[in-house]
C-alpha cells in the first residue's frame, strides 16, 4: 500500500513539474495547443453532422416502411416523332397485378392507391393538394399517425361514406385557428367531412422517387373515390409531335406491397417484379425497396463518417507535429537544466517521464478545449443553418483519445533526445 502511494506522489510530482514549465510559457503552449484543439473539435462537429445526415435519411427510409415493397405507376416516355392526335394509350396498374402479387406466400397485403391533384376549399380558404384514395389499411402500413378523429374504417368503405382525413398542413392552412374535424370541406364541387387530421412526417426527399411531402394529401374511402371521381383522368396534352387528350390508367398509381418477413423482402421484390414484367408490355412502373434503400444510407454513412473523421484526423496530426516542434525547442532551451538533472542521480527514464508528461498535458488541455467547440459548433449549425445534427459519446471519448495519442506519439522522440543527452555536454551547454 505504501509503495502504490509513494508511486502516485511520484507521478503527481511529475504531473506539477510539467504544469509548471507549459504554465510558465502560457502563449507559446496555447498556440501549439491549437492543432489538438481544431483537431479534436473538427472530429466531433463532422461526425456530429455526419451522423445528423444518415439519421435524417435514415428516417425518410423508415417513413415508407421497412416491410414495404413500393410500386408507382409511371408513364412510359413517348418515342421521339410521334404524331398523336387521338387518346395516349392506357398504362399503370391493374387489378390483374394485385390479383398475381396477393398469392405471393411472403405478401401479407396489397394495398392499393389512387392519387390526383386537386384544389382543397374551406368557404374562401384554398390550396392544392394531392387526393388519395385507399383502403383503411394503408394507415398501418404507411406508419401514419392520427392526431385528431379517426382514419376511415371498413364500413365507411363498404357504405362508400364521403369521409376524409386531411394531412397537417392541409388542416393547418385551412383550419389555422379552429378544429379541423366535423368541418366540410370541398374538392371540385364535391363536399366531404373531415373525420381525422394525420400527424406531420417528413418530406420523402432523395428516397428513389421525387419528393413528396405527404402532409398535404388528404384522404378518402377508395369507393367514395370511384363514385365521385371515376377511374380515368382525361386532359388536354400539348407538345412537340403530340395534340390531343391525355388518358390515365388510374385504376391505381400506388401499390404499397407488406411482406411477412423482413428477410424475404428482396426475394419478394424480385418476384413481384418478375410477374409485372409478365403483365406490362412496357416499362410504364418503377419498384422501391426502402430496405434496400436503407441498407445502402447506412453504408454511405459509414464512408461518410470514415472519410469526415480522416479529414478531421489530420488536423490532429499537424497539431501532434506542432507539439513535438515545440517540444525540441524545449529541449534545446533546458539543455542545462537536464544536464544538472542527470549530475544529481536523475535517470533517463526520469527524464523521458518529464518531457512525456508534458507533451501529454499539452495535447489533453487541447483535447478538452477541443470537445468544449466540438460540442458547441454541431447547435450553432442546427441553430443557423436547420440541420440536423447528433452528438455521439463514442465521437467524444474517440476524439480525446487521438488527442492524448498524438501527445504521445509525438512526444517520445523529443523525450529520448532529451534523456540521451551526454551529461557533460549538456553542463557546459550555454
Amino acid at each position: 500500500m505504501r509503495h502504490i502511494q509513494i508511486h502516485i506522489s511520484h507521478i503527481m510530482r511529475v504531473v506539477r513539474a510539467g504544469w509548471k514549465n507549459i504554465y510558465l510559457h502560457k502563449l507559446r503552449s496555447l498556440l501549439t495547443a491549437l492543432g489538438i484543439i481544431f483537431g479534436v473539435a473538427s472530429v466531433i462537429a463532422m461526425l456530429a453532422i455526419g451522423e445528423g445526415a444518415s439519421y435524417e435519411a435514415r428516417e425518410k427510409i423508415k417513413e415508407l416502411g421497412s416491410n414495404n415493397i413500393i410500386v408507382k405507376a409511371v408513364k412510359p416516355p413517348t418515342p421521339p416523332g410521334t404524331q398523336q392526335t387521338v387518346m395516349l394509350p392506357v398504362y399503370g396498374l391493374t387489378p390483374v397485378d394485385i390479383r398475381r402479387i396477393e398469392i405471393i406466400p411472403s405478401v401479407e397485403t396489397v394495398v392499393p392507391t389512387w392519387e390526383d391533384k386537386r384544389d382543397v376549399w374551406h368557404l374562401e380558404k384554398s390550396i392544392s393538394a394531392r387526393i388519395v384514395g385507399t383502403y383503411p389499411e394503408y394507415l398501418s402500413v404507411m406508419n401514419l399517425q392520427v392526431v385528431k378523429g379517426r382514419f376511415f374504417n371498413e364500413m365507411d368503405t363498404e357504405l362508400i361514406k364521403p369521409y376524409v382525413v386531411i394531412g397537417s398542413s392541409v388542416k393547418n392552412q385551412l383550419f389555422p385557428l379552429e378544429e379541423a374535424v366535423g368541418k366540410t370541406i370541398r374538392i371540385g364541387s364535391n363536399y366531404f367531412t373531415v373525420i381525422g387530421v394525420a400527424g406531420e412526417k417528413a418530406v420523402t426527399s432523395g428516397v428513389g422517387f421525387e419528393a413528396e411531402d405527404i402532409n398535404f394529401d388528404v384522404y378518402m374511402p377508395l369507393t367514395t373515390q370511384r363514385i365521385y371521381y371515376g377511374e380515368y383522368t382525361v386532359g388536354k396534352r400539348t407538345g412537340v409531335g403530340i395534340r390531343g387528350l391525355e388518358r390515365e390508367w388510374v385504376k391505381y398509381h400506388r401499390f404499397i406491397i407488406k411482406v411477412k418477413d423482413m428477410d424475404q423482402i428482396i426475394t419478394t421484390a424480385a418476384i413481384v417484379e418478375d410477374i409485372l414484367k409478365r403483365e406490362h408490355k412496357q416499362q410504364d412502373y418503377e419498384i422501391l425497396v426502402p430496405l434496400q434503400l436503407l441498407k445502402q444510407a447506412e453504408h454511405t454513412a459509414r464512408i461518410f463518417n470514415i472519410v469526415l473523421g480522416s479529414i478531421a484526423a489530420i488536423s490532429l496530426i499537424v497539431g501532434g507535429i506542432g507539439i513535438m516542434n515545440i517540444m525540441l525547442a524545449t529541449v534545446t532551451e533546458r539543455t542545462r537544466e537536464i544536464g544538472i538533472r542527470r549530475a544529481l542521480g536523475a535517470k533517463r527514464k526520469d527524464i523521458i517521464k518529464q518531457f512525456l508528461t508534458e507533451a501529454v498535458i499539452l495535447s489533453s488541455i487541447g483535447g478538452f478545449i477541443g470537445i468544449v467547440l466540438g460540442v458547441v459548433i454541431p447547435k450553432v449549425v442546427t441553430k443557423f443553418a436547420g440541420m440536423t445534427t447528433i452528438l455521439t459519446p463514442w465521437s467524444i471519448i474517440l476524439a480525446f483519445s487521438i488527442s492524448v495519442a498524438v501527445g504521445i506519439s509525438f512526444g517520445i522522440y523529443p523525450a529520448r533526445k532529451a534523456a540521451y543527452l551526454d551529461p557533460i555536454q549538456a553542463l557546459r551547454y550555454e
